[in-house]
């Protein structure tokens, strides 16, 4: 049953629906999911209407993995939640750099949506290289 308090949006990536020619809906934590992906892929300034929308992880490349740089990155990320997904509170985010050497650090959020307390954690990759 969907709950109207989370909302439902788009699918991520955008998919269509052959049978009705509709857009496919989420709903719940598959939308919050799919928002938390969005924000933390796309960079500031990217959206026009919306120039501070945005992680800017994208700007993190090249910068080594220290314990400095793992605070900032949870907390830039901790701050974008904040601002742009109200539907959640954030319990822990934990950056996990134990495959640094095969290029991806793993960002792992945990969090609890606000309307049903409900518990759940995001897992979103962060890749050092590119995609082959």
């Amino acid at each position: 049953m969907e709950n109207p308090i989370i909302g439902k949006g788009w699918s991520f990536p955008p998919s269509f629906d052959n049978s009705t020619d509709t857009v496919v809906i989420t709903t719940d934590d598959t939308d919050i999911q799919n928002s938390l992906h969005i924000l933390l892929s796309t960079t500031k300034g990217e959206r026009v209407m919306e120039p501070d929308y945005g992680c800017n992880l994208d700007k993190m490349l090249f910068e080594p993995i220290t314990t400095g740089f793992k605070t900032y990155i949870s907390e830039m990320v901790r701050h974008a939640i904040l601002i742009y997904e109200a539907r959640i509170d954030v319990n822990s985010i934990t950056v996990d750099d134990s495959m640094q050497t095969q290029g991806l650090i793993r960002l792992i959020i945990d969090y609890v949506v606000r309307t049903t307390n409900s518990r759940y954690n995001y897992v979103f990759p962060y890749y050092l290289n590119e995609g082959t």
